[in-house]
């Protein structure tokens, strides 16, 4: 397999495919570089080399006790980065992998960054606190935390529902991809997993995106039930100078799978930009 091993010995599973301009990935949680094969394989049959981290913690990466936060996220998709000599990136972030970026910018800066998409991303800070009264009350992430610990197989099972929208009428998401969900959610470390909600859910990107300088996209479902739109695309948009919005009306969180087509094509069309 593919690694790059960090400072702190944690080894770092990576997808390499196609040639052409560099386009990193970052998935969602509890996911991992599968996540993004519908995309990768396009892009890179278009003319781009398409890289995909497993997240430390997630996937075929190794399962550390420590460093399962945002800082440390953004540091080892830097060291893939630097290791890989990339430049003209384009950096893709899906959910907590939006957050992702957005702190890799925030803490590297965008001297390698061509242009960064952001999709249903957890930007700008998921958490309801006195600055940021339309976010979640912390009790919906104690029940999340909870309901892992108490089963987490089962709570896979059921967050795909919601995740691709599978409990809205005339819907048509496929069992097949809802038991992707579950592997690749059952795939990650169980302290990675339960580490990953606090990162995803607190960590404040604010600063981050003000640092944003390069072309900057940002992609969310209109009928997103994992992370509403009012507290994060719609405040991100207002964050990210220069920043395009588009929102897919009707779409669920899981939209790079069940939009695939569409995303796919609007991402070919603001690389091409």
């Amino acid at each position: 397999m593919s690694t790059i091993t960090t400072t702190d010995n944690t080894q770092l599973y990576f997808k390499d495919w196609g040639k052409g301009q560099p386009v990193v990935f970052s998935h969602g949680w509890p996911l991992s570089a599968d996540a993004w094969d519908d995309q990768m394989v396009y892009l890179a049959t278009h003319g781009y080399r398409c890289i995909a981290p497993d997240r430390r913690g997630h996937g075929r990466s190794s399962q550390p006790w420590n460093g399962n936060e945002m800082n440390t996220y953004a540091d080892d998709l830097a060291l893939i980065v630097k290791t890989l000599d990339l430049k003209d990136v384009i950096h893709i972030g899906h959910s907590t992998g939006g957050g992702e970026v957005a702190r890799y910018i925030g803490r590297h800066g965008t001297q390698r960054v061509a242009k960064a998409v952001l999709i249903g991303a957890v930007t700008p800070l998921m958490l309801q606190t006195p600055a940021n009264p339309g976010g979640l009350p912390i009790e919906k992430f104690d029940e999340i935390r909870a309901a892992v610990l108490a089963d987490r197989s089962q709570f896979f099972r059921d967050l795909s529902e919601p995740f691709y929208g599978a409990n809205r009428p005339e819907t048509k998401v496929s069992q097949g991809l809802r038991d992707s969900f579950w592997m690749q959610g059952m795939q990650a470390g169980f302290k990675s997993v339960i580490d990953c909600i606090k990162a995803f859910s607190e960590t404040d990107f604010t600063d981050d995106l003000k640092r944003f300088d390069v072309p900057t996209l940002i992609l969310h479902g209109g009928d997103d039930q994992i992370v509403p739109i009012e507290a994060s695309a719609i405040l991100t948009s207002k964050l990210v100078k220069g920043s395009v919005l588009k929102v897919y009306p009707g779409a669920p969180h899981g939209l790079c799978a069940t939009q695939k087509d569409e995303i796919n094509k609007d991402l070919l069309t603001f690389f091409k930009q």
